[in-house]
């Protein structure tokens, strides 16, 4: 047995979070650890990688007991973790943040950067990332090839356990063969990898065991072969989820967006579509394809160098008035800063919830109020009472978790909860268009049914949604028509209730369906 747990219990400022985790893994095995969000698997993954102490309770490493003071006894141990949230230094290259503290040299002391970069090229291709230019700045790749490299990373120094927190959320297609196929290699050398992940289809695959956790307790052991992704639902959530995605009866209004042969250099290019009021549109596409570029483009958080945007006037007002809206844009627009795309109606969630959704060290409800903090002062004062009632009103309407956690500070929520703050803050705007990249990213199925359940109901009031999404899943179930893009352009357009996943996979890769 490489590595066991006993007994083990954390607490938060006398807040109990884990209340007794036993865990065991050997050398040579896949142990997936999935829970709904809350149920301490950061709290477990942080002790594993010796960036909190345990309360109580015992770690042995080959039936040695041991205390991780800190990242660095974990490494001294074997210990490697990949952390679901980017840890890369973003103005670095790739082969800077692979090999940091590690750089070949010449006699003198110099770095050898010819040797640094064809090791950093070894351990790409290794991994079976070699698509990845290792003298790449890592802050210029994409959310998915940075989780590549923060896994490579992790191999440097030849784990003897490495545990993987959702290292799947942004990886699809070819891309993720390619993570299955290195956690098997790397279990055939005799590595534990821990697997954390709410991806359960993926966990029954890869995983040789499963450990569920609820409640800081592991209520659960079982393998693949004895179990099933609805009894582990049932587990994690105290109860049967019955239906995933709702019935789609929203009926399709006015056009609400309209993008016209949108390109951005070296990004995009000639893309057009519309979105209607009261619809939910999927865009999906493998990494590189331009799908959060073109999101952030439309949102004016990146400059187009083509084609229009058209935004909708916005209906009279009816029903409830929200805390924010200006005055909508009509006709041909280029925003030229996410305020101005905010004005005129639009919202746009990122993919990156703690690098650009939340400031992780304010309180959650200065997180949700930030987008509306203008239209909440009255002169150079800020009108504390009413900002303060909109965002309880919010959380209260998107039951973000733990009650009274407004003041608490967005770091401690769990995922799904700092997920569900962030949808708040632009929900207060009063969007007319929401445009969502990977919204159930890192979520456990409960809150996942709870996020489609909320967006269906945004619809029905006549909201427009584009939702981007790596999980061909969620793409078809979730939406009422899907685009696909593939090397910056649009390739192929389906309904979601006719399309199949081999369908939009082949529009995915360039080819007709």
């Amino acid at each position: 047995m490489i590595l066991e747990l006993r007994g083990v219990r954390k607490d938060y400022g006398g807040v109990p979070v884990l209340h007794g985790v036993d865990l065991a893994g050997r050398g040579g095995e896949v142990l997936a650890v999935v829970g709904a969000n809350g149920a301490g698997k950061s709290t477990l993954i942080k002790i594993l990688a010796g960036a909190q102490p345990m309360s109580q309770g015992e770690m042995r490493i080959d039936g040695e007991r041991v205390e991780l003071r800190s990242p660095h006894d974990a490494h001294a141990r074997g210990i490697r973790t990949v952390y679901q949230e980017l840890t890369l230094v973003p103005q670095l290259s790739v082969t800077e943040n692979l090999l940091m503290g590690n750089f070949p040299r010449r006699r003198g002391g110099l770095i050898d950067w010819p040797a640094a970069h064809a090791r950093a090229r070894e351990l790409l291709d290794a991994a079976g990332f070699g698509a990845i230019d290792p003298r790449t700045v890592a802050g210029h790749l994409s959310v998915a090839r940075q989780q590549m490299v923060e896994i490579a990373k992790a191999l440097v120094d030849e784990p003897r356990v490495l545990v993987l927190d959702e290292p799947s959320a942004v990886l699809a297609g070819t891309d993720l063969r390619a993570l299955f196929a290195l956690i098997r290699r790397l279990r055939d050398r005799g590595v534990l990898v821990v697997y954390v992940s709410h991806r359960l289809a993926e966990v029954l695959e890869i995983a040789t065991s499963i450990v569920v956790v609820k409640d800081g307790l592991v209520i659960g052991t079982t393998t693949p072969a004895h179990t099933s992704e609805g009894e582990l639902i049932g587990l994690m959530a105290g109860r049967r989820l019955e239906q995933i995605y709702p019935d789609r009866r929203a009926e399709r209004g006015e056009a609400a967006l309209s993008v016209s042969r949108l390109g951005r250099a070296g990004k995009f290019d000639d893309v057009s579509f519309t979105l209607h009021a009261g619809e939910i549109v999927g865009l999906f596409g493998l990494v590189g394809s331009g799908r959060s570029e073109l999101a952030r483009c439309v949102f004016g958080a990146e400059p187009a160098t083509s084609g229009e945007v058209r935004i909708a006037r916005a209906p009279e007002a009816s029903g409830q008035v929200p805390l924010a809206r200006a005055p909508a844009a009509s006709g041909h627009v280029r925003f030229r800063t996410p305020g101005e795309a905010i004005a005129a109606g639009l919202a746009l969630v990122t993919e990156d919830r703690k690098g650009s959704g939340l400031v992780l060290g304010m309180s959650v409800s200065d997180n949700i109020g930030l987008a509306t903090l203008r239209a909440t002062t009255r002169g150079p004062l800020i009108d504390t009472g009413r900002r303060r009632r909109k965002v309880a009103e919010m959380i209260d309407r998107l039951d973000i978790q733990p009650p009274g956690c407004a003041s608490m500070a967005a770091a401690h929520l769990s995922g799904g909860n700092q997920q569900k703050a962030v949808l708040a803050k632009w929900l207060l705007t009063g969007p007319r268009v929401l445009i969502l990249d990977e919204p159930t990213r890192g979520v456990d199925m409960a809150t996942r049914v709870a996020i489609y359940r909320m967006i269906d109901g945004l619809t029905r009031e006549g909201l427009a949604v584009l939702l981007i999404s790596s999980d061909l899943t969620e793409v078809l179930g979730a939406t009422d028509r899907v685009l696909v893009m593939n090397q910056g352009r649009i390739t192929g357009e389906a309904r979601s209730d006719s399309a199949t996943e081999d369908q939009i996979l082949a529009y995915a890769i360039g080819r007709a369906a």
